[in-house]
């Protein structure tokens, strides 16, 4: 397969997608791109880890510097976190075998949202499964009726399309606005009919681009036309805000913020979910969200592991210091050596290829022939011409890691003519 052939076959892929016909594997045996793209060794995605030690990690038997990892605070290899969740697994076993409404509810959830709801100065909060089903049981069980419309900016998170497509399923509309515009919100809030409400949904960072929503032009907005609204705040907690509370806390919208919700998953370092706010409002979430209601509740050594990550985030404030640190330094020589970084001023550094093929091929290069991974975004996962490497740092890399990472981008940023040679 030739490069020609691979780039066509990534831009024509949706269109395979939309294939109908009888059989519905059809399109199942047309789908060839992965194969060939394997074949290539251009293929970037599901590769397996031997090992995963934060800073570092061992890939196909090779070290490698990570720079596409989550895990801001470095807190997945902290032995408190560790051990609480082995002792988790001694005292209550690896799972409850039922969802939280009937059998899945220990005291040690209930100790995490109240731990929970009072740092984020919220009433009440609620542990889910994972952080993606805390977007798909809020949403479609707050809309779920023809007047209820989800307010959403253009480039969120799957999980809250994917929440959404449930509420449109019970009759909610949908209405998204232009990307990251408080005044686009705005004109679209006064658009609505004076018995419709809206649930203005955004993510707090956005995951790709490393982008500061402004809550403050969307908070002003949604209160000026009573509507609510919902922050996805995955990436903003343990990095922004005071202790890492988060991006509201950051931008002085705490209070203002009706939800806001999170993973276990990147400063946590476990598997979960979270959501804080009014203690009625989330008690008839939990009532009224099948996705919740029918789910297997989050495993005793997943939440003590986040527990355990919770408190030391607290108490080692030094972690939210050094990932910010860190994140500054590689932003600002990447921004010297010419690369396009966007707007970012987050744990995640973005570097704008534009071109799909060219993305996958940097991507190579700075893994097989530096050692440095990196995670190649390209539509439909961006925009269309916004192909880019993310990368992000965290509280562990070390200035040896980040300036070998630098002396790679540099190289790669020169081979495929991204910056000055």
């Amino acid at each position: 397969m030739s490069n020609q052939n691979l780039a066509s076959g990534i831009a024509n892929r949706g269109a395979l997608a939309r294939m109908a016909g009888k059989d519905i594997f059809a399109k199942t045996a047309a789908w060839t791109l992965t194969d060939e793209a394997r074949a290539m060794g251009m293929y970037p995605y599901f590769r397996a880890l031997d090992m995963n030690q934060g800073p570092e990690a061992i890939l196909e038997g090779k070290p490698v510097v990570m720079f596409g990892s989550n895990n801001y605070l470095g807190l997945t290899t902290h032995p408190k976190v560790r051990e609480a969740a082995a002792k988790a697994i001694m005292e209550y076993g690896p799972s409850m075998t039922g969802s939280r409404l009937v059998n899945g509810t220990l005291r040690l959830h209930h100790v995490f949202e109240e731990k929970l709801a009072h740092f984020m100065k919220k009433e009440a909060a609620i542990v889910f499964t994972t952080g993606y089903q805390v977007n798909l049981a809020t949403i479609s069980g707050l809309l779920s009726s023809k007047k209820a419309v989800a307010m959403m900016d253009r480039q969120v998170h799957a999980s809250i399309y994917d929440g959404v497509r449930l509420a449109q399923a019970n009759g909610a509309q949908m209405v998204r606005f232009h990307h990251n515009s408080a005044e686009d919100l705005d004109k679209r809030l006064a658009a609505l009919a004076e018995d419709e409400g809206a649930l203005v949904l955004t993510d707090g960072v956005f995951s790709t681009e490393g982008e500061i929503a402004d809550l403050k032009g969307m908070v002003a907005a949604t209160k000026k036309h009573g509507a609510r609204i919902m922050v996805d705040d995955a990436h903003g907690l343990g990095v922004l805000g005071e202790k890492g509370r988060g991006v509201c806390d950051h931008l002085g919208v705490q209070d203002d913020v009706d939800l806001i919700g999170g993973t276990f998953s990147k400063s946590l370092a476990s598997i979960g979910g979270w959501l804080v706010g009014p203690r009625k409002t989330l008690d008839y979430i939990q009532h009224f969200a099948p996705s919740f209601m029918f789910a297997a509740s989050c495993p005793p050594p997943s939440v003590a592991a986040a527990m355990a990550a919770f408190e030391i985030m607290q108490e080692e404030t030094w972690r939210i210091e050094k990932v910010r640190e860190n994140a500054r330094y590689m932003r600002d020589e990447l921004r010297k050596m010419g690369f396009e970084t966007g707007p970012t001023d987050t744990a995640i550094v973005p570097i704008y290829v534009r071109q799909e093929l060219t993305t996958i091929a940097m991507w190579k290069a700075l893994l097989e022939d530096h050692g440095v991974y990196v995670n190649p975004f390209i539509p439909p996962g961006v925009p269309p011409r916004n192909s880019l490497l993310r990368t992000s740092y965290m509280a562990t890399h070390e200035k040896h890691h980040l300036d070998r990472g630098l002396e790679a981008f540099r190289a790669v940023g020169k081979q495929f003519g991204l910056i000055p040679g």
